[in-house]
């Protein structure tokens, strides 16, 4: 049964692989969908590295393999691992030229002596798809890693000293020392902008429970290098909105963020609003959104599609909404009271704050709709590393029966139901003392919390 749209056959995948491939080998697949060339691989004993920028397919594909159980194919040699090979069926390749040179062939014999006869002289085929199976064991998936390409992260300008790479580069003075250029930062409107705007004005921007955000008009805004756009929403009293839009290809950073924040002061006549707009937000800018927002001037975060940039690719749209507003994590650290010598903590999830786009205020979305979140212990500022991992809209009915009968064992529910709790287990500071928590709601939307302990 297929689970992705462009799910390949397994039989597909089986034939070329065994026809280049041999036990041990390493396969690649780019662009995994459901994990079709991992399993295959799996299977057949070849080691494998596959990779997708779409987070469903790795979902898909991480949960197929966990889920997978194989037969166990007898080795060639058990202590030299699979490198060795399997051990396979064979069959005698019997043509015309092998019965005229059979030298024991001769008037008189049996139908039976002269299929030994032809046997013992043929040639032998390996049926490299029908290894000998031990049906006294079951096989699953080798232990594997899901990795991700961390956010790149650039120092601030504001972080440097004046003249230290220079004085770095530059020992014997040859080059003038030079202040930094905050126009390296941003360089203003690009090609996609104008593309992003239009769909703005037509699509507007998606918000919890059915609201929306729409805009009588978005134009360019000329004088500014930070804030892009300018926009007024259609719903009376109507509000002048900024809108300053991330990079195509690199995370929204904090320095950008301060800068518009700035321009967007000196505005005449003032602003009620601006709309960070991204398709990944650095985990420090995100922070700083939720932390600087003020009533006299609100930041919204909205992520945009990852439609836009494949747009030209694609016959069709997956979906007509291209800008979402993202909540704000609620969360709550707290210390962790055992008896023990050492510092424990505990993280709760409250939910998600949402933005009301009918008041202007910040609501509570409560804990009904947060379909995942992780929780990292250890933040190193730059890639999340889950050391938690909970469902809470996730039920013992929604795949815990099935992973039951997959994998033949028991399993306490009891003890699994810590897993769709919103309150973390205890954990230990890291080195870094900082705690980060990313939220998944029944959307699919990400927003990231960063806390420091100090």
């Amino acid at each position: 049964d297929k689970t992705y749209v462009v799910q390949t056959s397994r039989k597909v995948i089986q034939r070329c692989m065994l026809m280049t491939t041999d036990p041990g080998d390493l396969v690649l697949d780019i662009t995994c969908g459901s994990g079709t060339t991992a399993y295959v691989a799996e299977e057949w004993g070849r080691r494998w590295i596959t990779c997708d920028t779409s987070r469903v397919a790795i979902t898909l594909a991480k949960q197929r393999l966990m889920n997978a159980t194989f037969d166990f194919y007898e080795l060639t040699n058990p202590s030299e691992g699979v490198s060795s090979g399997f051990k396979y069926k064979t069959v005698p390749h019997i043509t015309l030229k092998s019965i005229t040179n059979n030298p024991e062939i001769r008037e008189g014999m049996t139908k039976e002596e002269i299929e030994a006869s032809l046997r013992k002289y043929a040639l032998v085929e390996t049926l490299y798809d029908r290894p000998f199976t031990d049906t006294s064991k079951i096989r699953v998936s080798g232990p594997f890693t899901v990795e991700a390409v961390p956010s790149p992260v650039v120092k601030s300008i504001d972080n440097m000293v004046p003249g230290e790479i220079n004085n770095e580069v530059n020992r014997e003075n040859i080059y003038p020392q030079i202040e930094p250029d905050y126009s390296i930062v941003r360089t203003g409107e690009t090609l996609r902008q104008a593309e992003w705007r239009e769909e703005l004005l037509k699509t507007g921007i998606r918000a919890k429970n059915g609201q929306k955000i729409e805009f009588s008009s978005v134009e360019p805004l000329p004088g500014t290098q930070f804030l892009h756009a300018i926009a007024e929403t259609k719903e009376y009293p109507h509000q002048r909105v900024v809108i300053s839009f991330g990079y195509e290809y690199a995370p929204l950073e904090k320095t950008q963020i301060l800068l518009a924040i700035s321009e967007a002061k000196q505005l005449v006549p003032k602003v009620e609003a601006i709309v960070f707009a991204a398709f990944e937000f650095d985990p420090e800018a995100a922070r700083n959104i939720d932390e600087i927002n003020s009533k006299k001037l609100r930041l919204l975060k909205v992520q945009i599609n990852g439609d836009l940039l494949t747009e030209d690719l694609k016959k069709k749209r997956a979906t007509n909404e291209s800008f979402w507003l993202l909540g704000q994590p609620d969360v709550k650290l707290e210390r962790f009271v055992e008896v023990t010598d050492k510092e424990m903590y505990r993280v709760e999830v409250l939910g998600f704050d949402y933005y009301n786009t009918k008041t202007g205020k910040i609501d509570s979305g409560g804990k009904a709709k947060i379909a995942m979140w992780l929780l990292d212990t250890d933040y190193n500022g730059s890639c999340l590393f889950p050391r938690q991992v909970f469902f809470p809209m996730g039920g013992y009915r929604d795949g815990l029966d099935k992973l039951v009968k997959s994998i033949r064992a028991e399993i306490d529910e009891d003890w699994f139901a810590v897993y769709r709790s919103t309150v973390s287990r205890p954990f230990l500071l890291g080195k870094y003392r900082r705690v980060a928590v990313k939220i998944v709601d029944d959307r699919g939307l990400e927003s990231l919390k960063v806390i420091r302990i100090n």
